[in-house]
């Protein structure tokens, strides 16, 4: 199973924007595969669990200036809001599982 990232806004382009600051490359931004509900969900599979873990520090890093909510998934059905408190605990823990 791949892991999976979900980003939710209430606020439309809101992820767009974010993820224009995020990655150099916009085609993940320009791929409205992963957009789903208006654009107001964005959802992307990634082979390589570790690879969460930019995303993550992204997010919390930015987060004053996103209302953005982020939830991933390392077991299937299984979902993890990412919060302030324990973006740090999470990364670690990514890194610890899949240490490769």
């Amino acid at each position: 199973m791949n892991a999976i990232v979900r980003l939710y806004s209430l606020k439309k382009g809101e992820i767009s924007h974010f993820l224009e600051h995020f990655y150099q490359d916009t085609s993940p931004i320009k791929d409205k595969k992963y957009f789903t509900n208006d654009d107001l969900l964005w959802q992307k599979e990634y082979c390589n669990p570790i690879e969460i873990a930019d995303i993550i520090g992204a997010l919390i890093e930015n987060q004053e200036d996103y209302n953005i909510n982020m939830w991933i998934s390392l077991d299937k059905d299984l979902f993890i809001n990412i919060t302030p408190n324990n973006a740090d605990e999470v990364i670690r823990y990514l890194y610890e599982r899949y240490p490769y």
